[in-house]
């Protein structure tokens, strides 16, 4: 029996995806729920998985297609074992998506047109094999290979000079990628962004968590970082400055009597901010437990919709990749992001002694169209006296 395998229905406010990578070519044997291919979307990658046992058939849309929610872009033969012949007429048994009329670029694929071009290739002369005899980039590769594109422009034939291994490669920017910079831009050119600095002694925390951090992971089941006691400070600092805790709307200021924080999470794919939600209700356990799992999942590309969405103020720590200060940029709409930076050693002036410290660097980014000096400073004050006296955190002082 012939399955159609179509794109899964996308996200609120996602138009399109992306082909990211096939795991099963034709002829291959799958288990039912075996992932067949990641489907790219500005804001998580879906995974397509068999929906029995049998064999991939056909491959529609390759890696790199734009597709649309619910276009069929494989076709697979339920039952169908491994290297076992599948005929052309049992692989079309389904109903046949969009197939060109006309070999013209609009009927090409982004990679096929990619190579057309680079090739400066006459399509009209090239046969195809696919589906309704579309162009595939197999046929375009055979076509150069077995006669030639027509000759390009004299200068852009034109050797260049001998310069040593001077070789580029040029790859087209992810989903991922470009919605970050998008983000980016609106961010520096849709709020009045300034940063303020501090720095922290991070003594009583390191001895805090060197001297309990081996029975905490015993009860727990999790070691205990700093990023808790980060997120309980901020979420303290959030009570007492709601401003940091307000969005922009329209023309209406909304404050939160939530306290969701995002968590900047960096993955191959690019960095995300997926969502603690409630901080305010977690405990220091749970905090560590619900950035783990986030962390795990973002490095697995399984992040949901609805874990990256929301959030009420962002927390990102370049210290882990030894990033001594930075200014962070905020992520819309939210008004304010907490940097965290490397723990270094440093003289200070203790009680007019010179005293070597672990110290850190804290930079807080803000709106100033919503957030005043006063509140800023007062926000960054709050945590680094939290988190050089975390006893005030249990206490609530």
């Amino acid at each position: 029996m012939s399955i159609e395998i179509k794109v899964p229905v996308l996200p609120e406010s996602v138009a399109d995806a992306t082909i990211a990578t096939w795991h099963v070519q034709p002829g291959e044997a799958v288990s039912r729920d075996q992932n067949l291919v990641d489907i790219e979307t500005d804001k998580v990658v879906l995974e397509v998985v068999a929906p029995e046992d049998g064999q991939l058939a056909e491959i529609l849309h390759g890696e790199g297609d734009t597709v649309l929610a619910e276009q069929v872009i494989a076709r697979f033969v339920a039952g169908a074992k491994a290297g076992q012949e599948v005929s052309k007429a049992e692989a079309e048994a389904a109903p046949v998506a969009e197939v060109a009329e006309e070999a013209g670029n609009d009927a090409l694929s982004p990679s096929v047109r990619r190579l057309v071009a680079e090739h400066n290739v006459d399509v009209s002369k090239v046969s195809g094999s696919g589906v309704g005899g579309r162009i595939t980039k197999e046929d375009v590769e055979a076509f150069i290979k077995g006669q030639g594109a027509p000759a390009a422009a004299p200068a852009a034939a034109a050797p260049a000079p001998a310069l040593g291994d001077r070789s580029e490669k040029r790859v087209p920017m992810t989903r991922l990628r470009k919605r970050i910079a998008e983000r980016l831009l609106e961010a520096k050119n849709s709020t009045a962004m300034l940063t303020t600095f501090n720095e922290v002694n991070m003594g009583p925390i390191m001895a805090l968590r060197k001297q309990y951090k081996d029975i905490f992971e015993e009860r727990h089941g999790i070691r205990l970082g700093f990023m808790s006691f980060y997120v309980k400070a901020v979420v303290e600092a959030l009570k007492r400055y709601p401003e940091v805790n307000a969005s922009i709307d329209g023309d209406d200021i909304v404050y939160h009597n939530y306290f969701d924080v995002s968590i900047a999470v960096s993955t191959p794919r690019g960095l995300v901010t997926p969502v603690l939600r409630d901080a305010d209700k977690l405990s220091v356990a749970e905090i560590e437990k619900g950035i783990k799992e986030l962390a795990v999942k973002g490095q697995q590309g399984k992040l949901t919709v609805d874990e990256l969405t929301g959030g009420n103020f962002t927390i990102t720590n370049g210290g882990v990749f030894g990033s001594l200060m930075s200014t962070p940029i905020i992520n819309p709409p939210q008004s304010a992001i907490l940097g965290m930076h490397a723990i270094k050693d440093r003289p200070m002036a203790v009680n007019g002694e010179v005293v070597i410290q672990p110290m850190m660097y804290l930079a807080l980014s803000y709106d100033h169209r919503i957030v005043d000096g006063r509140e800023s400073v007062g926000f960054l004050v709050t945590i680094k006296e939290l988190l050089e006296d975390p006893t005030r955190l249990l206490l609530d002082i």
